[in-house]
């Protein structure tokens, strides 16, 4: 496993073609982040998504933006409305566009316009399994993956689910970026270790931004 901490290793890391790793790049900026969420978490609460299998996962989620990603009994789909709620899904707030805007831009992904960003909270134990980001109509648009909080794993495999996997370390202010060659690979997050953030305290957040239609 990788670890982005270490000394020897560049700011920038490539993962596979199309896929790249920037260390802290969202560090400094964390904080105002951290507060966006709790912002949106009061108008859209977190939820435990329920598969089409009849799983709750453990990861909690929400989302602001155009759309936002929601799984029940019928299926994985992009709504405009919060199902909890019936309102629209809240405004993705400036910060958090323009933090995966610049990120897709150092990454080698000009002119990304997400229309959505799910967030997820991870608590020990929370883990997702390898899988594909396939439910949005452009696949040309990069996914941009900002952590803050607790340390993750997070693994990186191929276009099948039986290639060989990376694990990387992704920790408070890592952002990734895939896209291109790599936008269809499969990828997930080890189960989270127990910790506290002096930020976050036993939690991880997870920024995923995305571009739907």
């Amino acid at each position: 496993m990788m670890s982005l901490f270490a000394d020897e290793l560049p700011w920038r890391f490539d993962l596979v073609p199309g896929a790249v790793v920037l260390h802290r790049f969202a560090l400094h900026e964390a904080s105002g982040l951290l507060e966006t969420i709790t912002a949106v978490a009061s108008q859209a609460t977190f939820r435990h998504l329920v598969t089409p299998g009849g799983l709750t996962m453990s990861v909690a989620m929400t989302n602001c933006g155009q759309k936002g990603w929601h799984s029940d009994a019928h299926g994985y789909r992009y709504t405009t409305h919060d199902p909890l709620s019936g309102k629209p899904w809240p405004d993705m707030p400036a910060n958090l566009r323009l933090l995966a805007q610049r990120a897709a831009q150092e990454a080698g992904y000009p002119d990304f316009h997400p229309d959505a960003c799910l967030i997820n909270r991870y608590v020990p134990g929370a883990r997702l399994s390898l899988h594909q980001d396939k439910d949005e109509q452009d696949r040309a648009a990069p996914i941009v993956s900002v952590s803050l909080g607790l340390p993750a794993v997070f693994q990186f495999g191929g276009a099948t689910r039986q290639s060989p996997v990376q694990r990387v370390l992704l920790e408070h202010g890592d952002v990734v970026v895939w896209g291109g060659p790599s936008r269809l690979f499969y990828h997930g997050v080890q189960p989270l270790k127990e910790g506290a953030h002096p930020d976050t305290g036993a939690v991880r957040y997870n920024l995923t931004f995305r571009k739907t239609c």
